[in-house]
């Protein structure tokens, strides 16, 4: 397929110089003398590259740039400046703005046509590597949805069924009634973590973020409310959760709501897998430099050193197949896409047979 390349530029003799050397190299070619006629040429023509001039009338390169970019479908084209401007500020506010490339015009045909090259060929790397990433997703997804979800479902119809079926005793039908609502539980948080996975892959949650961040060190409180919510789990089974939180801590800005839905995932995750008899869940936070480092620590089955690094990964689980964990393994992923959006970091440490450590750090205000 021939590749297209879009070149707006107000010199015509410019313009049609390059449009030749472009076209005789195998190119299909479209031109535009300015960022208004540049972006009605977009509305007909989907370039696989752009070149533009940055002095033009009507609408300059930087205008025109900034244009292309605010939209999606045009959001990842790569876009080459061809100018006389070449100082270094106008370097700048044109990678600023999202620019692959910066050449003057005084650049050879030559090493044009390899500038360009690159970056289609870049930009095709990109492509495939997205294309492969979505079919994984797909996959990872067909594969939650035949057992995540279908798992409760089953759970409710069987004991629905169950009930519908026979005559029951008051304590038999409260055990199934209590059956169902696990299930329900269980399929109300793979909806509810699903729905949030894709708030963070729609920039939603980012949109959230901005609207509702302020400063936070309210860590107590915080934590207090994680351990009154899962308080039943824990006790369920024979875990106890401690805190140890620094006094006067510095600023962060937060999301509060993020912030301690990250929390409490990692938490959950600690109760899940710390000794199931007598072990424990320590939530650790504290001044760290120029961060506040949160880290959850518990004294269960640890994780094998080649598993550390992926920790954080989409639907990756540690042993799915030997241990039974109910979860579509996108807890950790939402806690890193929570602390990517505070500017922060996420960490794992752990030993096998003595326990794991998963740390949120948030930079200091």
């Amino acid at each position: 397929m021939t590749e297209q390349i879009l070149i707006v530029e107000d010199d015509y003799a410019m313009s049609s110089g390059i449009r030749d050397v472009l076209e005789m190299n195998g190119y299909r070619v479209q031109m535009a003398e300015n960022g208004v006629e540049g972006l009605k040429m977009l509305e007909l023509f989907r370039p696989d590259l752009i070149i533009s001039d940055i002095m033009m009338p009507e609408m300059d390169g930087f205008e025109f740039l900034e244009q292309v970019r605010r939209q999606s479908r045009w959001a990842a084209v790569p876009f080459i400046f061809l100018t006389a401007k070449g100082q270094r500020p106008d370097i700048r506010a044109g990678k600023q703005l999202g620019a692959d490339e910066y050449l003057v015009k005084s650049v050879d045909l030559e090493d044009l046509l390899v500038f360009v090259r690159a970056k289609l060929d870049r930009a095709l790397t990109i492509q495939q590597q997205s294309r492969r990433e979505m079919d994984d997703l797909k996959r990872n997804l067909l594969n939650m949805l035949s057992h995540e979800f279908r798992t409760p479902l089953t759970y409710i119809t069987g004991y629905v069924d169950l009930i519908q079926e026979g005559e029951w005793s008051a304590e038999d039908l409260q055990k199934f009634l209590g059956r169902i609502k696990g299930g329900s539980n269980r399929l109300n948080r793979l909806v509810e973590d699903f729905l949030l996975l894709v708030r963070f892959e729609t920039d939603d949650a980012r949109q959230s973020y901005l609207m509702d961040k302020g400063p936070f060190n309210n860590w107590a409180s915080l934590v207090a409310r994680v351990f009154d919510r899962l308080h039943e789990t824990a006790t369920a089974r024979q875990v106890t959760l401690l805190r140890e939180i620094e006094a006067n801590l510095p600023l962060v800005e937060a999301h509060e709501g993020y912030l301690e839905n990250a929390v409490m995932r990692l938490v959950d995750n600690g109760i899940k897998f710390a000794k199931h008899t007598g072990g424990h869940v320590w939530v650790k936070v504290a001044a760290d430099g120029e961060r506040v480092r949160c880290a959850v620590q518990d004294d269960g089955m640890g994780i094998p050193a080649a598993e550390v690094g992926k920790m954080f990964d989409r639907f990756h689980q540690v042993n799915r197949q030997r241990i039974e964990q109910q979860g579509a393994g996108i807890g950790l992923a939402i806690v890193k896409n929570i602390a990517d959006l505070h500017h922060g970091e996420t960490g794992c440490t752990s030993t096998e047979g003595a326990g794991s450590e998963f740390v949120v750090a948030l930079p200091v205000v």
